[in-house]
């Protein structure tokens, strides 16, 4: 059996800097043609002039013959100006704002501390089309962790769409009933990404056999009805639902370690994963919009022109892959086989 596709987009990605991208960046370049690039570096991406030089390195990145073309994101953070964002727009090479709540997750402790205190920002981006990218989850430690994002719906991003109701944005990673609901009955300014991982699993793979830091991420997995609800949103059709893996490379020992780091690698083989989920929906048709269409769609950006083959044949997933000298990467389902295969 034979899936073709045109070619897709991942429409928000960690690709890190330095040895860590020369080592990641091959895996995403090989499978997309375009990829939305997470800010959250040490230092994160504040200005058009940091996006413009971390652009740069990775076009330098990239394999010889690889066709790839990063899209920018500024790091909100309370101080970033609505002038920023004026040059954001101008430059043509930053697509979206990142908002962090401080403290949420990896590298976001110099993100919004409160909402209120961008508001400036926020109309510039409205009033100019540029989207907000929202890490959707509320950072009250009293909030229990599995209840952040609906938290977060509730006490910051429907008053925000009240406010800004012409502001363009895309909630990361959702993973929950509540977070697909509101996508689903919200207006056409109004999307999401969802993830392979969150499609694939839920909370039970954390714990099978012992703690598997490597099904660790944040937002973290959710119970068995969030992922049923994920897989009827992304199944269903709706266009503002599209693909973004939210791969996030992390050394293997600084995941499996006493405080390991949050994030799934999921490049290696994201189309595969993406189609065993889709196919366990029996939406294999829906696949192709879900990750060629709808993103470019929203972006307000030309579909991509080529395809992809997927093969339904067994692959197995090395245990690790190169990354840093004297650090391996743990990919997603190392050690496993998987149903498909991009072809080369």
């Amino acid at each position: 059996m034979q899936l073709a596709l045109t070619r897709p987009d991942d429409w928000h990605l960690h690709l890190r800097d330095g040895a860590a991208l020369t080592a990641v960046l091959p895996w995403s370049a090989r499978q997309f043609a375009r990829a939305i690039v997470m800010p959250n570096l040490k230092p994160p991406v504040t200005t058009v002039a940091m996006a413009a030089e971390y652009r740069a390195r990775i076009l330098a990145a990239l394999p010889a013959g690889a066709s790839f073309a990063p899209l920018m994101t500024l790091y909100l953070t309370d101080s970033t100006s609505p002038a920023e964002i004026t040059k954001a727009v101008a430059s043509g090479f930053v697509k979206a704002v990142k908002l962090y709540p401080a403290g949420a997750t990896t590298h976001s402790d110099l993100g919004v501390t409160r909402i209120a205190r961008v508001y400036g920002v926020l109309a510039e981006m409205e009033s100019q089309g540029l989207p907000l990218l929202a890490h959707g989850e509320a950072t009250d430690p009293a909030i229990d962790l599995f209840d952040r994002e609906k938290a977060f719906i509730d006490a910051t991003l429907v008053p925000l769409i009240a406010r800004f109701p012409r502001l363009r944005v895309v909630m990361e990673h959702i993973t929950t009933a509540d977070a697909a609901q509101f996508v689903a009955a919200s207006g056409p300014n109004i999307a999401a990404t969802v993830t392979a991982h969150h499609l694939l699993y839920n909370r039970n793979a954390l714990f099978q056999g012992g703690l598997r830091p490597h099904w660790y991420c944040l937002p973290v997995l959710k119970r068995e009805r969030h992922r049923q609800a994920l897989l009827a949103a992304v199944a269903s059709g709706n266009p503002r639902f599209f693909l973004g893996t939210d791969s996030a490379p992390h050394a293997t020992r600084a995941k499996e370690a006493a405080c390991g780091c949050a994030g799934c690698f999921t490049a290696h083989a994201a189309l595969e994963l993406y189609a065993e989920a889709f196919e366990q929906a029996n939406a294999l048709d829906k696949l192709e919009a879900f990750a060629s269409f709808n993103g470019p769609d929203f972006y307000g950006l030309p579909r991509n022109t080529g395809s992809v083959i997927l093969e339904k044949t067994p692959t197995p997933v090395p245990d690790v892959l190169p990354y840093l000298p004297g650090d391996s990467l743990t990919p997603l389902k190392a050690g496993e086989t998987l149903a498909w295969k991009m072809r080369s």
